[in-house]
């Protein structure tokens, strides 16, 4: 072992070949790298500098994270907004070409009402009318013509349903043989008519019908509807009583408007039977005496039906 100086220091030295050798290079590298460290020294407060930047850097890394992040949602809602009401205007587009193309133009011309349809055997030459109805049981009512009862002191004139008391008025819900207040109750002598008087010629007219189609018009509310006359047949026309009940100034308006009745006082199928002295002012009230009283106006009929226009 052999003691050499390298630098000031005394080293030693072992002679021994490539061993030796290579400790000799090994020992000079750890002295360089000494005096190396030796003359670079960091300042006493580099971790602390070092630790703020590092705090900054992730919290700048933090920030730029969060933005880039908060971007993208911005991007794809807008996105899919967009994407949302280009889609909703196509639909709406769609729909509203589609409603052209189906919707028909509106045509000027005034709406013709066409009756029901009923489902009716294509003849009647086999019905039979049955003798007897047993399941009826047969009463013969009577009407009151004339009013008997003292009008109340307050009433100045008399009414069209009479003054019926509350015990008569009970009394006619029983199905007997019995006088019952029924619409056309003639006044005292001293006063005028209830309203609704007919015609004799149309009084004998509706006394034959024993089938019988009524309507009525009070006060020009609507406008005349004929049957249609290819859909009625032949045995119809000649058995069942068409009447359409109207007052004078309805006449003067079907008049005015081309449906003149003929010389038997027809227009089409429709019977015309003029009205006078209305027994109502409201014309409602009015168009319930044929709707309701029907087995009155026609005392023979069998069938009554009211239409309703």
């Amino acid at each position: 072992m052999v003691l050499s100086k390298y630098n000031g220091e005394w080293l030693q030295e072992r002679r021994g070949g490539i061993i030796g050798a290579i400790l000799n290079s090994v020992a000079r590298s750890e002295q360089g790298f000494r005096v190396g460290r030796r003359g670079r020294r960091f300042p006493r407060n580099f971790k602390l500098r070092f630790f703020h930047w590092l705090v900054a850097l992730l919290l700048a890394a933090l920030f730029l994270l969060y933005f880039a992040t908060f971007d993208l949602k911005l991007l794809s809602n807008g996105n899919e907004e967009e994407n949302n009401l280009s889609l909703s205007q196509e639909v709406h587009q769609k729909i509203s070409i589609h409603d052209a193309a189906v919707t028909p133009p509106k045509s000027k011309r005034r709406k013709q009402h066409f009756p029901c349809e009923v489902g009716l055997a294509a003849a009647v030459d086999n019905i039979i009318e049955p003798k007897n109805y047993m399941n009826f049981t047969e009463f013969s009512p009577e009407y009151v013509e004339r009013e008997k009862n003292p009008l109340p002191a307050n009433s100045l004139e008399s009414r069209f349903g009479g003054y019926q008391t509350l015990k008569e008025r009970e009394k006619s819900f029983v199905a007997r043989n019995q006088t019952i207040h029924c619409g056309f109750v003639k006044g005292p002598p001293r006063f005028s008519s209830t309203g609704f008087e007919l015609s004799e010629n149309d009084k004998a007219y509706m006394s034959t019908c024993r089938v019988a189609v009524s309507s009525c018009i009070f006060g020009s509310s609507d406008f005349l509807r004929r049957p249609t006359s290819r859909l009625i047949s032949e045995f119809s026309k000649k058995n069942v009583c068409f009447v359409m009940f109207v007052d004078e100034q309805t006449l003067s308006k079907l008049s005015s408007e081309g449906h003149i009745p003929d010389e038997r006082g027809y227009v089409g199928l429709w019977k015309i039977v003029v009205v006078r002295n209305l027994p109502y002012l409201d014309m409602r009230k009015t168009g319930k005496v044929p709707k309701f009283l029907s087995h009155r106006l026609f005392p023979s009929s069998r069938v009554c039906h009211f239409q309703p226009l």
